[in-house]
């Protein structure tokens, strides 16, 4: 599974680890993420991240 950073603040979600804090377990794809969530760091909408290679 491919992993996103967010542009505003360099946080990387991994879909591995998913994002806790924010009710999304472990294994969730970056595109299931729901449309509202948001970068647990500075609170970026989804859009404003884009795949790491």
């Amino acid at each position: 599974m491919k992993k996103y950073e967010c542009i505003v603040c360099g946080y990387i979600y991994n879909p591995e680890e998913g994002d806790s804090d924010g009710g999304i377990p472990a294994g969730t794809p970056f595109e299931k993420l729901p449309d509202d969530w948001v970068c647990p760091v500075c609170g970026a909408a989804k859009s404003e991240f884009q795949p790491v290679d």
